[in-house]
């Protein structure tokens, strides 16, 4: 077997010193003659450098991820937008999954700090006081994403004048027995504010006292508070969902239950997945800006590394896509 080229090998056919080697897979200063010379090597040799070799460099060029789930649409998106952004900037994108789990995510945190990154952007599920303490501690630009992180930067949601916009849709179009599928408080973004946003925008409507319900973000955790709603509500005319998955849920169980969709119950999310626009009828959602959020989290992250100016916490814009699920009644 042919031995593998070393970074030590690539200094050597290049004529230069391996210290230059390494500033040209680390994005620092050579001549444009130098530079030529090692990608002439590079190329001729088909060298791909060991990503872990570099993590004694100054700089690593990496930058750690740390999302919430892997299954996601809304966080597909976010981690697309971010891998493009830093691979054009020449940067390697470490991804951690927490699978919801808060301990998990402070572990996975602490090993990207370990690993030496240049940064990390964190989709947070939370930001307790143990995340605080981590983040203080760390050492490294971090951006958070979702989650409004008043010690540091953040990129969020307009969770709540979003969540406001649908329960006035909702409540401007006649509908009066109104269910709500959110999620757990853990999750402060989705949980609180984009749940209060929608009960006010209820509320302006004399919606004083909709059913609401609390599950995971899972299909069938839409599906047992679609039931639990149908139970203690059976003539709802309406059910808001957190999220589109949530509205599959709730999809599946008025379908079960001989409910029409929207003749007898409107159904209306957040979300905005590809998968919503087949639904029949085709939901009702709001699209938040994915790709935005995570081109501007890559962004900022480079900026801080950089250390210039950023601001402490931008907002991320969202679109209303009006479906066909919503009955507009007495309008």
């Amino acid at each position: 077997m042919a031995k593998k080229m070393t970074m030590a090998d690539i200094a050597e056919l290049s004529g230069v010193g391996k210290s230059t080697v390494s500033r040209y897979f680390n994005g620092g200063y050579i001549k444009d003659e130098t530079r030529a010379k090692i990608s002439k090597v590079i190329e001729q040799y088909n060298y791909t450098p060991n990503t872990f070799a570099r993590l004694n460099a100054r700089q690593s060029h990496m930058i750690g991820v740390v999302v919430p789930t892997l299954n996601s649409k809304i966080t597909s998106r976010v981690i697309t937008s971010i891998d493009r952004y830093l691979r054009d900037k020449g940067y390697t994108t470490l991804i951690q999954n927490s699978d919801h789990d808060i301990d998990q995510e402070l572990q996975n945190i602490q090993r990207l700090i370990q690993l030496n990154v240049d940064g990390i952007l964190i989709s947070s599920i939370a930001i307790t006081k143990d995340h605080r303490e981590l983040l203080h501690k760390a050492g490294i630009p971090v951006v958070v994403l979702t989650q409004d992180y008043e010690d540091g930067i953040s990129i969020i949601y307009d969770d709540y004048h979003a969540g406001r916009m649908m329960g006035e849709y909702i409540g401007k179009n006649g509908h009066k027995k109104v269910g709500y599928i959110g999620v757990y408080e853990t999750d402060r973004a989705v949980g609180i504010e984009r749940r209060r946003g929608v009960l006010e925008g209820l509320k302006e409507y004399g919606i004083e006292e909709p059913v609401v319900g609390k599950s995971d973000y899972s299909f069938i955790g839409g599906q047992k508070v679609a039931r639990e709603i149908l139970e203690e509500q059976p003539d709802i005319d309406a059910i808001i969902c957190a999220t589109d998955r949530l509205a599959f849920g709730a999809y599946k169980v008025l379908q079960e239950n001989g409910k029409r969709i929207p003749q007898d119950v409107s159904v209306a999310a957040f979300g905005g997945y590809d998968e919503s626009s087949l639904l029949t009828p085709e939901l009702t959602t709001l699209k938040f800006d994915s790709y935005g959020m995570g081109y501007l989290g890559a962004e900022t992250v480079l900026k801080r590394i950089q250390k210039e100016p950023v601001s402490k916490k931008q907002i991320v814009g969202y679109e209303f896509l009006e479906g066909k699920s919503v009955r507009k009644l007495g309008v």
